[in-house]
């Protein structure tokens, strides 16, 4: 069975975007970001919110990654190869690549979905994470704290107890730290 992983870069204090939905204080340096493509490199299914599928799909344009770092360029390759799952019961239709609208969070359909696929899966977002962990579904958690306190915003973690077991740390010249955890369901 494939894992559902979330991943989140991180305020120290836990956000991922402060009072304002600014986050540009999570934008990660080369060293981090090679770092992160390779945690997802086994990913084949990205599952997201309306709101961070509006703030990832600038991906899809190969464009935007043309003259980029090696890692910027890496991680655009892999996004557009991915399919993508986008929920929401707002969005018109997605305008990227491989990329499918459900209007509803079902659990029951995650689950068969992670029975069936060959990669991981990753959920993106602390919004739609939550009803994943509820449902037991969150197999991994890699947090990536950065160096700011930013006094609240958009929590990364839900608001109910999530137990969790630590596996790995790591930590980079630019002051972020990876936290690995597997969930203890």
């Amino acid at each position: 069975m494939a894992k559902l992983i979330y991943a989140a870069i991180t305020s120290v204090d836990g956000y991922i975007a402060d009072r304002d939905a600014e986050f540009g204080w999570a934008v990660p340096d080369e060293e981090l970001h090679a770092f992160v493509n390779d945690l997802l490199r086994p990913v084949g299914t990205y599952l997201y919110g309306r709101r961070m599928f509006e703030v990832m799909k600038v991906w899809d344009d190969p464009d935007f990654a043309e003259d980029a770092s090696p890692a910027v360029a890496d991680f655009s390759r892999m996004w557009r190869a991915a399919e993508k799952v986008v929920f929401s019961g707002t969005l018109a239709e997605p305008d990227t690549a491989r990329t499918r609208l459900e209007r509803r969070f079902e659990p029951a359909a995650i689950r068969q979905l992670k029975e069936r696929a060959d990669t991981d899966l990753a959920i993106g977002g602390g919004m739609l994470a939550a009803p994943a962990f509820a449902a037991g579904l969150v197999d991994e958690v890699h947090l990536f704290p950065a160096p700011v306190s930013v006094g609240g915003g958009t929590a990364a973690m839900p608001d109910f107890r999530v137990d969790l077991e630590l596996l790995e740390t790591s930590t980079f010249s630019s002051g972020f730290v990876h936290l690995h955890y597997r969930v203890r369901h």
